[in-house]
């Protein structure tokens, strides 16, 4: 004997990824100009950490 299954929706509601790639592409420009600042600000706060954690050498 099988269970029975629920039944799915009709239309299920759009996941959070799609609805992420459809704003992106709706709004690209503004997208892609976002996404450069969050990557030059992640490195240039990488940079700042790996500066000042480097060893110090007394020569």
């Amino acid at each position: 004997m099988t269970e029975p299954t629920s039944p799915q929706p009709a239309s299920a509601p759009p996941s959070f990824v799609k609805l992420a790639m459809r704003n992106m592409v709706r709004k690209g420009r503004q997208s892609l100009l976002h996404f450069g600042l969050t990557a030059l600000g992640l490195m240039g706060f990488l940079l700042l950490l790996a500066w000042l954690g480097r060893p110090i050498v007394h020569q």
